[in-house]
């Protein structure tokens, strides 16, 4: 038995810790408010084919092609987008930003709205058109009670962009959640993991995206196949909530089909469990349900990929609009990932994107290089910590530690590799990114699904490296951590606050 499985677990945190968890729910809510209105409109990361399709669903318009965006949205995108997240005053005509056109009489800019709305229909394609529906489904819903509420204009884009508010207060919870269940022993870690959720300076917590929904639905079927794991004889319920959060993962992001991957080998290890122990066919009913409801929505999204767009997952068709070609196997080993230098520069691009976003302002990363090698630098530490301690000292872990730490390094090599192969297998061709130049995916909002049991190995790992240091001590570095995401985030982003398109100037 583990030193873990010794120590009385609490099954609450006490009244001083849930306050905790309280305040750093208000403080999320708080810092995705502040952000989020600070932003202007349309940020670089597709802003604007992800808002178009919460306003089609909204009006239960399912799309079946890539399709221009929809008349609703096109005066959105006429007069609230700004030009600034790729182009500096100086590339401007008489060297400076124009005011926003909702500033000035209609008459003086009726023509340059027209022309930036049939600009959009007549060139753009809204190529995430065949994107699985469950964030926009819920935007859509979000977008239509913000007309009920009397919304217009501004006040209303800037109300879709708001539902992240409640969206990262839950996702603190569920943080909380989880590491009470896997460390119910180690008051550090339970406090730590939805703090560092809290304080995340993650640019896609500030846009209208569907990566949003990744980490609360991968979060919460990391948490039910933990509980599933640790029964012998799974209830309906379990199984039926497992199956429904493993559906949500995949109805939310088609990039979460690593993390996918990796729960499949996980329930796989389970039924073998039972086998061994003589107890799968008591469990074959809930078993059932699990799979009914995990497969049946996935079945139903990708026949109809397979009906509107061609192919099971959709991805033909962007591939297609982006200008991508697959490359021939035996180029595939040229690519410059197999290089030291490309290596480092695919894995410092997707942690320090993982932390911060990938934002452009003046067509210029909006980051720091030096914050940037920080956040490399601690994750990397950090988990080499926390994975030595668990190959080293096992017995220091409880079981359910020690399935939590290999399912959460097994999804973090899982979604790494799947970057690399989809860097590897294509020829960007002309496009922006990837590219040729630079053929590497560094998008790390596009691993945001496993950041929970990320958080877990990462809190881990720091609490391992502060072993020796008093509670009291561990809690004040703790802090200074935090501090430090929050002060280098308004440094990096204190240009833009501002800016007269954004929330506050309306």
């Amino acid at each position: 038995m583990s030193v873990a499985e010794n120590i009385p677990s609490p099954v609450l945190p006490d009244a001083c810790e849930r306050r905790v968890l309280l305040l750093l729910c208000l403080f999320a809510a708080a810092h995705v408010f502040v952000f989020s209105a600070t932003f202007p409109f349309f940020n670089v990361v597709d802003e604007q084919v992800h808002f178009d399709l919460a306003v089609r669903y909204s009006q239960g318009d399912l799309p079946r092609a890539l399709t221009p965006p929809c008349a609703e949205a096109l005066p959105f995108i006429g007069i609230f987008g700004t030009v600034e997240y790729l182009w500096p005053p100086a590339s401007q005509p008489g060297g400076r930003i124009v005011p926003p056109v909702w500033k000035q009489p209609f008459s003086l800019v009726a023509d340059t709205i027209r022309a930036k709305e049939k600009l959009w229909f007549n060139v753009v394609k809204n190529h995430e058109a065949s994107q699985p529906p469950l964030y926009y489904s819920v935007a859509g819903a979000w977008w239509r009670f913000g007309k009920l509420l009397g919304l217009d204009g501004g006040q209303l884009l800037y109300w879709l962009r708001f539902l992240n508010i409640p969206l990262l207060v839950a996702l603190v919870w569920l943080g909380g959640i989880a590491a009470r269940l896997v460390f119910s022993e180690n008051q550090f870690i339970r406090v730590a993991v939805p703090a560092l959720i809290a304080f995340m300076p993650q640019t896609t917590f500030y846009a209208i995206n569907n990566d949003i929904f990744s980490p609360l639905a991968f979060g919460a079927a990391f948490v039910l196949l933990l509980k599933l794991w640790q029964t012998d004889a799974p209830s309906p319920r379990l199984a039926a909530a497992t199956g429904l959060a493993l559906a949500a993962t995949f109805l939310t992001k088609i990039s979460n089909l690593p993390l996918l991957a990796v729960a499949g080998i996980f329930l796989t290890l389970k039924f073998f469990r039972l086998a061994q122990a003589g107890q799968l066919r008591p469990a074959t009913p809930s078993l059932g349900i699990l799979a009914a409801c995990a497969g049946l929505p996935m079945a139903a999204w990708m026949t109809w990929c397979k009906l509107s767009f061609g192919d099971f997952t959709g991805s033909v068709l962007k591939i297609q609009f982006l200008g991508w070609t697959h490359k021939p196997f035996a180029e595939w080993f040229q690519h410059p990932i197999f290089s030291p230098t490309g290596c480092w520069y695919f894995l410092k691009g997707n942690l320090a994107t993982f932390w911060q976003g990938e934002l452009l302002w003046q067509r210029k990363p909006l980051t720091f290089p030096l914050v940037d090698l920080i956040y490399v630098g601690l994750t990397l530490t950090l988990l080499l910590i926390g994975l030595a301690a668990w190959l080293k000292r096992p017995g220091l872990y409880s079981a359910t530690q020690r399935t939590a730490m290999w399912f959460g390094f097994t999804c973090l090599a899982a979604v790494f590799a799947f970057f690399a192969l989809l860097s590897v297998m294509f020829d960007f061709q002309d496009c922006f990114y990837p590219s040729r130049a630079h053929p590497f995916f560094i998008s790390g909002r596009l691993m945001l699904g496993m950041l929970i049991p990320f958080l877990l190995l990462f809190a881990c790992g720091l609490d391992r490296a502060l072993g020796t240091f008093s509670r009291a001590a561990k809690f004040t570095l703790l802090t200074a951590l935090l501090v430090f995401m929050l002060a280098s985030e308004i440094s990096i982003d204190w240009q833009i606050f501002p800016n007269e398109y954004n929330w506050f100037h309306l």
